[in-house]
């Protein structure tokens, strides 16, 4: 395995799991709408894309309406339940070792900014890239590309991009990176359908495997 020319990071599920947040967003948003409420395995199921992608499509000519409901209940809740995933912390200092490392995510660019500073963690990473600040969302690779300008770092094939869904692998691969599945997917179809070009089964492994590089 040759080791990367920098680290891109998904950040829910993959860094932190901030669910409970989502999941209470959403149901204050469909309840407002008189819509079924979403339980955890179905946020889980259904939550990929970005809301400017996925919002209008649900909600029509009101999708701005559900953003702001949604935003206001995530916003209520979000940094108290916040917390990392098993070998996060581990993963991001072994990769830190290596070589520069950034999150994009589909989470709003301030939310995920937020997140990550109340986890101390801020400071790990060159870039923090969420959805709304660049041109489009993940899987484009516009915000990939943003948060590789912010680090200095130049696009290449060496580059991981490291998530949890088949869309984070789609990303990867549409910008030129190494697809790297953290998990099992077992909420997006499993490993086979999200395609990996590597796969790690938690952050623990994933730290070993970078520490293991470092020192080679």
């Amino acid at each position: 395995m040759t080791g990367p020319t920098a680290v891109l990071w998904d950040w829910d599920n993959t860094l932190v799991d901030g669910w409970a947040a989502i999941e209470s967003g959403l149901a204050a948003t469909f309840r407002a709408f008189g819509m079924p409420v979403w339980d955890r395995t179905q946020v889980l199921a259904n939550v990929r894309g970005s809301l400017r992608d996925t919002f209008p499509g649900m909600f029509g000519a009101e999708w701005e309406r559900a953003r702001d409901i949604f935003y206001a209940g995530v916003k209520a809740c979000h940094l108290d339940v916040v917390a990392p995933m098993p070998g996060a912390a581990a993963a991001i200092a072994a990769a830190g070792r290596l070589v520069p490392q950034g999150v994009v995510s589909n989470k709003q660019g301030p939310l995920l900014r937020a997140e990550a500073a109340h986890l101390g963690w801020a400071g790990h990473f060159g870039a923090l890239v969420g959805a709304g600040d660049a041109a489009a969302d993940k899987p484009d690779p516009a915000p990939m590309l943003m948060a590789l300008s912010a680090m200095g770092v130049e696009p290449s094939p060496g580059i991981w991009y490291v998530g949890d869904t088949a869309l984070d692998m789609q990303a990867a691969r549409r910008a030129g990176f190494v697809a790297v599945l953290l998990g099992d997917a077992g909420h997006d179809g499993g490993i086979a359908t999200a395609a990996p070009d590597l796969h790690f089964a938690d952050g623990d492994v994933l730290a070993e495997a970078l520490l293991a590089l470092a020192k080679g």
